[in-house]
């Protein structure tokens, strides 16, 4: 009883940021019957900017095609200077090359427009605890386009390698982390290594602080940009 009093007094402050006035305004209302507060709203990339910096959210939704500044490069600037605030990006298309582009910004999520309500708000509530939004469908194509060495046009020198020195990790660390490449949930890798859940967790933790990784997106673009996970593996 006492961690569901917890989560309902738990109330992610978030900034949503689209050129589509209809679009920001349904995710409002979505967000805000469900127990989130909006505190701003930006047509734009830099409007996106001055928002998160002036109000200090702890979810910034960013639309990747916006004018002035594209949601990419707001979400660069932003985790530069408000690294506390968790980014989610939201697009029409599933365009896979904005993928690998949206996690190397630092990004901790990836959502379809046509998300349903529920779907929106549980993404909130999962990156506001740190966690990430990573289905096992785009890890797989993301882990193939970068071993087959695919040109990214959505990347540029904005997303530098995350370059880390693995050498910190023990050998089951280093296997967790392999298996965090592949998309696996803690109850997943518990599974597979025949471990508890909070066995799992510790390990993550221990893994997150090792390399300086933000959340498990930035632990999965790591892992196969160190070779961790090679292509064809199973999701």
């Amino acid at each position: 009883m006492e961690n569901t009093e917890n989560e309902e007094q738990r109330r992610p402050r978030v900034v949503i940021a689209d050129d589509q006035e209809l679009v920001r305004t349904g995710f409002r209302m979505i967000l805000t019957a469900r127990g989130i507060d909006v505190v701003a709203e930006a047509g734009d990339g830099a409007e996106a900017v001055s928002a998160v910096l002036a109000h200090r959210p702890d979810v910034a939704l960013l639309d990747i095609r916006m004018p002035v500044m594209d949601g990419l490069e707001a979400a660069r600037r932003i985790l530069a200077r408000a690294p506390e605030c968790r980014v989610i990006m939201l697009t029409t298309f599933d365009l896979d090359q904005y993928v690998y582009a949206a996690l190397s910004a630092g990004a901790s999520g990836f959502l379809l427009k046509d998300v349903t309500s529920a779907h929106l708000a549980a993404a909130v509530r999962l990156v506001d605890t740190g966690d990430a939004l990573l289905a096992p469908s785009i890890t797989r194509r993301l882990v193939e386009r970068f071993a087959a060495g695919v040109p990214d046009p959505a990347a540029g020198a904005g997303n530098p390698p995350l370059h880390r020195d693995l050498a910190a990790l023990t050998p089951r660390e280093a296997e967790v982390l392999a298996l965090l490449g592949r998309g696996l949930s803690n109850a997943e890798l518990a599974a597979e290594l025949t471990l508890s859940e909070s066995t799992v967790k510790t390990h993550v933790a221990r893994i997150f602080a090792k390399l300086d990784l933000r959340d498990r997106a930035q632990a999965v673009v790591l892992a196969y940009e160190t070779g961790l996970v090679a292509p064809g593996s199973p999701a």
